[in-house]
């Protein structure tokens, strides 16, 4: 893995939707090499632990990092202002895995859905399914039309787009696919990842866990996996976020 401290220019910082902040940064000449599915590890004042942040977009100089307040450093995150400098370390994980001749579905769930924007502009036709809680929290939309793919929308509540949840969407479309990526909270990732093996579709799932050091230093962010029958700890932030979804213990 190969990353570096980068200090990067603070193009916008606007909130987006509810409590969801869009964070632009430019990199210009020092051109960032992510791999979409990576993330970003930003340092935020006055804390000692950085935050990660999935690459929601690496294109023409900038880099899009879309982040939720969840907490007081994501709170000082939304706080900056257009000019600052912003101590970043990046590209961080391993990402996505796509190859050319086959069709991605993009599944994301809330905050899960921008990594998805940036893996959409890899692939060839993907079929892009986004689902939010409700109508407050739906992001991106017009961003994966801009990149060529159209999102089915729904939401748990039915008010705007589709009622349901974002596997019932996937259900109608399997046969219409090769594979599968998605991201966001674990009971979804795991309620995809059934779907897939009742199919017998590969899918690649991006796990989120709370991170200290961002590159496989410490051991926070461990979880179980499955390799040549034995199960072992493997950490998100250097042998994730993404893994093969059949590989990962989700009841351990």
């Amino acid at each position: 893995m190969k990353y570096d401290v980068r200090q990067l220019g603070l193009i916008s910082n606007e909130e987006i939707a509810a409590g969801i902040f869009d964070m632009k940064l430019a990199y210009g000449e020092n051109k960032i090499p992510v791999v979409c599915g990576q993330f970003a590890h930003v340092y935020v004042p006055g804390k000692s632990l950085r935050r990660p942040i999935s690459v929601c977009d690496a294109r023409n100089g900038v880099l899009r990092l879309v982040y939720q307040v969840k907490g007081e450093g994501t709170r000082i995150m939304s706080q900056m202002k257009p000019g600052a400098s912003v101590d970043v370390l990046a590209p961080l994980g391993n990402g996505f895995r796509i190859q050319s001749g086959r069709r991605y579905a993009l599944i994301g769930g809330g905050i899960g859905v921008p990594p998805m924007l940036y893996t959409a502009a890899k692939c060839e036709d993907p079929l892009v399914i986004t689902g939010f809680r409700d109508a407050s929290l739906v992001i991106l939309q017009d961003d994966f039309r801009r990149a060529g793919a159209e999102p089915l929308l729904c939401t748990d509540n039915g008010s705007v787009g589709k009622k349901g949840f974002v596997t019932g969407l996937l259900r109608e479309k399997m046969e219409q696919v090769d594979e599968i990526c998605a991201c966001g909270p674990l009971p979804m990732l795991r309620a995809i990842a059934e779907l897939c093996k009742e199919f017998g579709k590969p899918c690649q799932v991006s796990l989120e866990e709370r991170m200290a050091c961002g590159v496989g230093a410490c051991l926070v962010c461990a979880v179980r996996v499955q390799k040549n029958g034995e199960e072992l700890m493997q950490h998100v932030c250097k042998n994730g976020p993404v893994f093969n979804a059949e590989e990962v213990v989700w009841n351990g």
